[in-house]
Order: C-alpha cells, then sequence, then structure tokens
C-alpha cells in the first residue's frame, strides 16, 4: 500500500517517470513507463532488477543488438479488424520494419550459447521476456514481395500494377515529347523565353507563357502566378494525353488498395498475436530506458532480501543531484540504517539542515527500487523490501474540506496507525508540528509509541526534546543528527546516526541579526536548564565530529599505510628479480670466461707443440697464458679460476688431447683394413665392367665423381648410399666406379683402393653438413675459365648428390666467354635436364638457372 495518493507527487517520482519517457524510443515505451507500478514481492523486483543489468551489460558487449524501427503500429493493426478496411503504405512500412527488429531481438536473446540439454543463455532474464514471443518471417517477406526497399509499392506486386503503370510511363513519355516540341516551336517564336521548362500544375504538364501571348497557344489556361506575370497553358495536343495519364492514376491507386485489401485481409486473423509481440517491443523499450537512466544517475542495481531492510552506503536524491549540477555544485551522500533492532530513526537539527532531504531521499530510492529501477547507492549497500510506504510531508490544509495544517497531520496519523505493521515504512516530516508545542510533542510522542509497538519501520524528523528522549528509553528506536558546523555557522548535510542533534535556534538567530537583547529574553523564558542541555548536545555534536575526523583520519593513513606496504612488498619483489637476473648475468659471464680460458689454454698448447724447438716462441706463448692465467685468477679481482683449478684444467687439455690422438689412430686403421678389402675384391673380379650392377657395387652416377654403394635394387630403380645418405637414382644415371678399357688390374685395384678411402671419409655427418651449408647459387664472376669450371663442377656434385632440384650460377654478362665455358660443360653432365637464362626482370643473360634430374 502507497499512502497517500499524490505519494509520487510528495516525494518526486513524477518527474523520475517524465526523465524515464525521454529515453524511451516509441510511445511503446512511454506508455509502459505510465504502468510502473509498486511490487512488494522480491523476486518480481529482482527480476526487474536483473533485466536492467543484463542490458547494461548488453549494451557494454554487443554491438549489434537491434534498436532500431520502434515503430508503434498498433493503432493501424487494430482498425483492420474490421472488413473491408486496409492498412496504408507507410503503416505497412512501419509494419515491416518493426516486425524485424521484433525478430532480430528475439533471435538475439534466445541464443543458446550451451547445447540442447544445458542452455547456456547469455542474458538469461532478458531471454525469459523473449523465449515465448511469436515472430512472422513469413509476413516479413510477404511485405518483401509488395514493397521495395523505400516503402512504396512495387511494379512486381501485381501484374496489373505492373501493366498500368508501363502504359502510364509511355504516355507521360510521348506528352513530355509533344510538349517540349511545342515549347521549342513558341520558344523559336519569342512567345516563350528561352531558358523556360514544362512545369506541373494540377498533375498536368503546362508552359509558362506571359499573360500578353497567352491567346498566341491553343490551350487550357489552369493557373496564374502570385504576381500576375505567368499563367500556365495545357496545350490543346496534350490534353486528352494528360486525362489519360489522370485515369491511369486513379486505375493505378484502385489497384494498389486492392493489394493492400488482400494482404490485409491475410494479416487480420493474426492481429492479436501481432499486438501482443508488440508488448514485448515495449518491455524492451522500457529495459533500454531504465538503463540509460541507470547511466546517466550513476545508478546500481541490487539484489533486495526479502524483508524490511535498509543498509545504504553513499545515497543520493537523483533529482537534488540534478538540479545542483547545473550548479556545479556536488550532493552530500547519505549514510542510512533501518534493520529490526534499529526501526525508527528520529532525525533532530537545525532547519535547512537536510532533515526533509534525507527523508524524500529515503522514499524515493525506497520507491524507485520496488518499482523495478536502479537506484543510486554504492554497490556495497544492502535493501529490503516494505509492503507499505506512508508519507506525511508538507502543508497539507484544506479550505474546501475544512482541514487546518494540524488536522491534515492527525488525519494521516490515524491512517498511518490504522495500516501499518512489521513491514511497513514511514516517513514523517515535522512529527507534531502545527500546533501548540506542549501537547503537540505530548501527542506526537502518544503516536510515536503506537507506531513502536505495532514495530514499523520509519524515518521521522522533529525538533521536540521529548521525542528524542523517547528514543533513548524504547529499543529499537535511534536518534540521528543532521550535522551543523558551529563555527562558520552551516549545515553540512551530513546524518550521524547514534545521538540527537541541536536546533542551534539561539546561534541561527544571531547569525540572522536578531538583537542580543532579543536572544537573551528567549534564553531567559525557556530557562537556563534547556539552554544548557541544548549546549551540551551541542558539545555532544562537535565531540562526535571531532571523532569522526580523528576516525578518518585514522582510517585514511591505514589505508595509506597499506597502500606503503604493498609498494614496499612490490619493490621487494622487484629487487628479488632483479639479484636473480644479476645472478643469471654473472652466471653467463663467468661462463664466457671459463669458455674464453678453454680456448685460451688450448690455443696455448697447439702454439707450443707447434713450436716445438722454437724456444724463444714458447717462451712468449707461456709468458701469454701466465698473463691471462693471472687475469683470471687475480684475488683482488675475485677472479673465477684458482691456481689449482687452471692446472687441473691444463691436465685436462692434456688428456683430452691424447685421447683424440688416440682415436685418430683407430680411424686410420679402420680405413685401411677397408682400403684393402676393397682392393681384395677387385682382384678377384678382372672385368666388373663386363656383369651387370648388383647390390654392394661401387658405383658413381654419371658426370660426377661421388662414389656410393648400391644398397638395393628394385627393377629400374637403384637405391645407393653416398657416405651414409641414401638416394634413389634411376639405373641408366650410374655407371661402376672402376675404370673401363686398357686399365691394368693394377690401376684398378688402385683406385678401388682410392675409392675406398673416399668414401670411408665422407662420414654421414659430412654428408649431412654439406646438406644444411649448401646454397642454391655459387657466384663465379671474375674467375679464369679453368678456375670457374672446377668450382662450378664441385657445385654440380654436391647439388646432385644431395638432391637438389634448380641451382643457379652466377657469372655475369663480360664478353660471354665465361658463360659459353659454362654451358658447354652443363651439356656433358647427364643429370642436368636444361641450362637457361635467368628471368630479365632477376639478371637475365648474366645468371645461368640450372634444372636438374
Amino acid at each position: 500500500m502507497i499512502y497517500p495518493k499524490n505519494f509520487e507527487a510528495k516525494i518526486g517520482f513524477d518527474e523520475i517517470r517524465t526523465l524515464l519517457k525521454a529515453q524511451c524510443l516509441s510511445t511503446l515505451g512511454k506508455e509502459k513507463v505510465d504502468e510502473i507500478a509498486f511490487s512488494d514481492d522480491a523476486t518480481t523486483i529482482n527480476e526487474w532488477q536483473e533485466q536492467i543489468r543484463e542490458f547494461r551489460r548488453l549494451q557494454q558487449e554487443a554491438e549489434n543488438f537491434p534498436l532500431n524501427y520502434f515503430f508503434d503500429v498498433r493503432e493501424s493493426i487494430t482498425r483492420i479488424r474490421m472488413e473491408n478496411t486496409h492498412l496504408e503504405e507507410d503503416e505497412l512500412f512501419d509494419l515491416r520494419r518493426s516486425l524485424e527488429t521484433i525478430t532480430q531481438i528475439v533471435n538475439f536473446l534466445n541464443k543458446n550459447g550451451g547445447d540442447e540439454e544445458n542452455p547456456a543463455y547469455p542474458y538469461p532474464a532478458l531471454h525469459r521476456l523473449a523465449e515465448d514471443v511469436l515472430t512472422f518471417p513469413a509476413m516479413i517477406r510477404r511485405i518483401d514481395s509488395i514493397l521495395d526497399k523505400f516503402g512504396k509499392i512495387k511494379d512486381s506486386a501485381t501484374m496489373t500494377l505492373a501493366g498500368i503503370r508501363h502504359e502510364m510511363a509511355q504516355t507521360e513519355g510521348s506528352i513530355s515529347r509533344t510538349l517540349y516540341t511545342i515549347l521549342h516551336a513558341a520558344q523559336r517564336d519569342g512567345l516563350v523565353d528561352k531558358d523556360v521548362a514544362p512545369t506541373m500544375r494540377d498533375g498536368r504538364l503546362v508552359i509558362p507563357v506571359a499573360p500578353g501571348l497567352k491567346r498566341r497557344i491553343k490551350g487550357i489556361v489552369h493557373d496564374e502566378s502570385a504576381t500576375g506575370k505567368t499563367v500556365f497553358i495545357e496545350p490543346t495536343e496534350v490534353v486528352e494525353a494528360n486525362n489519360k495519364v489522370r485515369e491511369l492514376e486513379a486505375a493505378e491507386r484502385r489497384e494498389i488498395i486492392r493489394i493492400l485489401t488482400v494482404f490485409s485481409d491475410e494479416i487480420r486473423p493474426h492481429v492479436q498475436e501481432i499486438l501482443d509481440s508488440y508488448q514485448f517491443l515495449a518491455q524492451i523499450d522500457l529495459i533500454r530506458a531504465k538503463a540509460e537512466l541507470a547511466q546517466e544517475m550513476t545508478a546500481f542495481e541490487p539484489i533486495a532480501k526479502d524483508e524490511p531492510y535498509i543498509d545504504w552506503i553513499h545515497a543520493i536524491h537523483p533529482l537534488l543531484q540534478r538540479s545542483l549540477s547545473r550548479q556545479d555544485k556536488e550532493v552530500v551522500p547519505l549514510d542510512i540504517l533501518l534493520t529490526k533492532e534499529k526501526r525508527l530513526l528520529i532525525i533532530s537539527g537545525p532547519n535547512a539542515g537536510g532533515k526533509s532531504v534525507c527523508l524524500k531521499t529515503v522514499g524515493l530510492l525506497q520507491y524507485m527500487l520496488q518499482c523495478g529501477l536502479s537506484i543510486p547507492i554504492g554497490d556495497r549497500s544492502t535493501v529490503g523490501v516494505f509492503q507499505h510506504i506512508m508519507i506525511d510531508i508538507g502543508d497539507e490544509q484544506s479550505i474546501a474540506d475544512d482541514l487546518s495544517t494540524y488536522s491534515s497531520h492527525l488525519l494521516n496519523m490515524k491512517n498511518m496507525m490504522k495500516q501499518s505493521n512489521a513491514h511497513t515504512l514511514l516517513l514523517i516530516d515535522e512529527f507534531g508540528g502545527g500546533t501548540e508545542p506542549t501537547i503537540g510533542g505530548a501527542i506526537a510522542e502518544a503516536v510515536l509509541k503506537q507506531f513502536w509497538e505495532k514495530q514499523a519501520f520509519g524515518v521521522i524528523t522533529t525538533h521536540y526534546q521529548n521525542l528524542k528522549h523517547f528514543a533513548e528509553d524504547h529499543e529499537g528506536v535511534v536518534n540521528g543528527a543532521m550535522l551543523y558546523d558551529r563555527h562558520q555557522m552551516q549545515a553540512l548535510f551530513q546524518l550521524a546516526i547514534g545521538q540527537p542533534g541541536s536546533s542551534f535556534a539561539i546561534e541561527i538567530a544571531r547569525k540572522t541579526g536578531i538583537p542580543e537583547e532579543v536572544i537573551k529574553d528567549a534564553s531567559d523564558i525557556v530557562g537556563s536548564d534547556y539552554i544548557q542541555s541544548d549546549k551540551y548536545l551541542q558539545d555532544i555534536v562537535r565531540d562526535k565530529r571531532y571523532w569522526e575526523g580523528k576516525r578518518q583520519t585514522i582510517h585514511q593513513h591505514e589505508k595509506s599505510l597499506e597502500g606503503h606496504i604493498q609498494r614496499y612488498e612490490s619493490n621487494l619483489e622487484e629487487i628479488e628479480r632483479e639479484r636473480k637476473a644479476i645472478l643469471r648475468r654473472a652466471q653467463q659471464q663467468a661462463e664466457e670466461l671459463l669458455t674464453e680460458a678453454n680456448r685460451k689454454i688450448e690455443n696455448t698448447i697447439r702454439e707450443i707443440k707447434e713450436a716445438q724447438a722454437e724456444k724463444e716462441r714458447t717462451r712468449l706463448v707461456r709468458e701469454e697464458l701466465n698473463e691471462f692465467r693471472k687475469q683470471v685468477t687475480n684475488d683482488d679481482q675475485q677472479g673465477l679460476m684458482s691456481e689449482e683449478d687452471f692446472a687441473k684444467k691444463l691436465r685436462q687439455m692434456e688428456e683430452r688431447k691424447a685421447r683424440k690422438a688416440q682415436r685418430k689412430e683407430k680411424k686410420d686403421e679402420e680405413q685401411k683394413r677397408a682400403s684393402e678389402k676393397l682392393a681384395a675384391r677387385a682382384k678377384e673380379n678382372l672385368h666388373p665392367e663386363n656383369r651387370p650392377l648388383e647390390k654392394g657395387d661401387s658405383v658413381r652416377i654419371k658426370g660426377t665423381n661421388s662414389i656410393g654403394e648400391i644398397e638395393n635394387i628394385q627393377g629400374k630403380l637403384v637405391t645407393v648410399i653416398f657416405g651414409g645418405l641414401r638416394s634413389k637414382v634411376k639405373l641408366e644415371q650410374l655407371e661402376r666406379a672402376a675404370s673401363k678399357g686398357a686399365e691394368t688390374v693394377q690401376n684398378s685395384v688402385d683406385k678401388h683402393a682410392h675409392l675406398a678411402i673416399q668414401t670411408s671419409k665422407m662420414t654421414r655427418s659430412t654428408m649431412e653438413d654439406r646438406r644444411q651449408n649448401f646454397h642454391q647459387d655459387i657466384d663465379v664472376r671474375g674467375m679464369r675459365g679453368d678456375e670457374a669450371i672446377d668450382a662450378v663442377m664441385h657445385f654440380i656434385d654436391d647439388a646432385i648428390l644431395i638432391g637438389m632440384s634448380r641451382v643457379r650460377i652466377l657469372h655475369g654478362t663480360g664478353t660471354g666467354i665465361l658463360r659459353q665455358l659454362i654451358r658447354q660443360y652443363l651439356n656433358t653432365v647427364p643429370n642436368v635436364k636444361k641450362a637457361k637464362d635467368e628471368h630479365v626482370q632477376f639478371g637475365g643473360a648474366g645468371i645461368t638457372v640450372v634444372d636438374l634430374e
């Protein structure tokens, strides 16, 4: 229950409605604003708040949410319920666009982010609004078959309409040609000015002519200009044609009405469903307006508890905030608490100190909350729900009803006592005022006791001392004071809960210039006890402000200390990171220095061995080594290597050299045994060239010098191992590694021995190294002919061996001799498929591109 009937006007909610309507996109939303009503159901209120919360999030996250074409065509749709009625073109166009907006919004809100069994809608509260809303895609397609993108009936809507418009275009073209012929003839005869063109009057094409010459052109005068200096004549030759155009226009209009009537007949059975969809569009418009107003007021959407409760931090009266912001002023936020333990708040303090603003703030924000609007309070606030909100504020005297101010207050008190309960919020301004103070205070206290017994919640402002004392004697009632600065003599508009406030009547009287003798007489009248008690109250308020200031200062110091601690911890973490980084760098430097030391030692040992009997050279090398040792073992510089470590390192290097020599000797023996084995094999085969190639034979690719061993033969495809690298080669591209013809057996043996040594040297690591370091280009510019051919020969051999398909030889243009020699050699290599000049853009005749098999 809301009491009285003009409650919204008293607290300013009517202005909130006006602000909300200004945010709406259409009359749909504005009507919904008028329908906003108070609710005492926490579930409903929280659903409203969630809708606003989700829409504000949607505005930030979704750039493509449809908010265009909020057209209200409900009146037009309602009109066509009657038979033989139809929508006009513009109404049909508005219907099409607004239906498309509804469809897009519904599809957007019903978009499922999960699966069918476990749907996850990104905006669940808005989805609940949209899930049962009907959309009309077929109707939109039907309208698209009738209207073009500009909202006009298409020529293709019916064959009849297309024929009418085609005939009309032909007739108008004929009229235009005839009219221009007449106009040009009149211009030649000097009857019409050269710059005159045909114009339209009453839907008919006419020629502007001077009045004195109008009889020179046969036709009908349709109009004259406002000045009377021009008359508009329709020539006789086009009268009939213009009449035909009029008839065609009438036929066109009849056909359009028929098309619109047929369509209206089609949608008539769905009128109620369409109207229901527009209710959804109105809801979206309202929610959007709420979100925009919340953004403007810096408001918050709290979750309401299902019980009477108020714990607001930094609550602000939104209308007062708007008013003061235009004056570049700020509102003083309000902190207020109403719980079951502190249900009734008695606020006292000076006039114009903010008591009424405090009371109105509570009433307006609580009413806004329970009407489903965001409220400007801090996000750490807690809100509850009341069943009844009643207010008594302002002068309610009525001459017509024979009510004085006090009588109207008593009438309000009667109704409040009758309706109030433990879920009621009472807002009473100047409780007990309007009559003789003694009896007024007594009645106010008695009424307050009734409210207390019914466990009602309330915010009550007063100046009566007995009501201030009432709070001290009754549990659940608490005093509050609007603070006042006695030194600057101005209100602070801050609410302090816990002690009553002084009215500061004497101080305010002095500030306004009341003579001191009058103030002294007033003090004598009320007595020293009252003055002293008021003074004590002021002292309490002053002390309260002092200790409140101290508390705030301590709180700020604590926050500052927390900031310093956090900063110091961050600095310590940064220092620790830097320390670890320095240690890593030092370790890297140490490793680099050790590497340098090892390299220096190895170089020294090598130079000593190479110098051998050259004592002077040996002495110089040892001096260099000793100098380096001093650098890395200097105690003053905290060297990285001691004398003992240095000697140990020398011993390790000598041992490594010895092991390396042993490995080399063993490798030479293995190569010797391999050559002997191949030589023996060669002696057994005096004429190997006469038999076919077999597994294990040594072969080379024709035109190359690299020797390999056959691993497997499959038809005409042979697998050959070149130095540990397997390659598949065609059989006809291979030849034996042994010599042919008249070579002696000894030569064959020697050659096989040589090939064995060559093959053994070509280890897997060597082949891999060739592959990785091979470059597809070779530059032989500036070389002599024989040098260039030798370099190209080895280059081509390596390319064939590692399986390259294309290489480039840079020989330059010059006289062309080097290019000719290289091409002659390439023609003798079997594996060369083609040798050609590079593209002119990339070097032309100065580069030969070689394609290999």
